[in-house]
């Protein structure tokens, strides 16, 4: 981008992103605990156990995940191994955490008699969480341990990080999927279309596309910007 004299840097969408993270988590506790009855993972009343879903997706999956790819732009000077490792980490937790997530999908389903894997969203949460467990691996062994060659590393960094973006937007359109697909459950339920909680969950899915959006271009966007070189402005007559 500032190749093209955009003169965009990373650290605004940075601070974005942060700050509608925050809202999103917020957002989706108050619509789990408040207006669906709260988190658990046994219990008589199983829609509980389903609540823990959505929390974990999105708090330890889409948000964690988000912090492990800005790392390099919200800490531009961090010494490289030490980013390259709070990366890894951050993936690791938000590839565990959302594992369990689904875990607790299947767990509500099956203790509800319900079928599994019969929507697109679900279709495409396993997919995107076995994306991403392929991906930590593939930079686990390329740029962690035991670690490629450096020709290797070199050729493979672009690839890997434009992988972990498409992987990425792929969560964020998965997530997207299941508000709309548990909104459009509850409304057939009884739900008012105009309620409270229909707003609620409508509001914060918007919040996660546009919080998707500021992590997408902090990730593409340079932490510094220079002049370009040789710069001057046209002469006005």
């Amino acid at each position: 981008m500032a190749r093209a004299g955009l003169g965009v840097k990373a650290t605004p969408f940075t601070y974005a992103a942060h700050a509608l993270a925050a809202v999103a988590a917020v957002l989706v506790l108050v619509w789990c605990v408040h207006f669906r009855g709260g988190l658990a993972l046994e219990a008589p009343n199983k829609n509980l156990i389903f609540n823990v879903h959505p929390v974990l997706m999105l708090i330890g999956y889409i948000i964690l995940g988000s912090e492990a790819i800005m790392i390099y732009k919200v800490f531009p000077n961090l010494n490289h191994d030490t980013a390259k490792l709070t990366h890894l980490i951050l993936h690791a937790i938000a590839t565990v955490l959302g594992a369990f997530g689904i875990y607790c999908a299947f767990k509500f389903h099956n203790d509800s008699g319900i079928a599994n894997l019969y929507s697109l969203h679900s279709w495409l949460g396993i997919g995107t969480i076995s994306l991403y467990g392929i991906q930590w691996v593939f930079g686990f062994v390329t740029f962690f341990f035991p670690g490629a060659a450096p020709s290797l590393r070199r050729s493979a960094l672009p690839w890997h990080a434009l992988f972990g973006l498409f992987v990425y937007v792929l969560a964020v359109m998965t997530a997207e999927l299941g508000f709309l697909e548990k909104l459009t459950f509850l409304e057939s339920g009884g739900l008012d279309k105009y309620g409270a909680e229909a707003f609620l969950v409508n509001f914060t899915a918007l919040v996660v596309v546009l919080f998707g959006a500021s992590v997408v271009v902090a990730a593409v966007a340079p932490a510094h910007v220079e002049e370009p070189q040789g710069y001057a402005p046209i002469p006005v007559n």
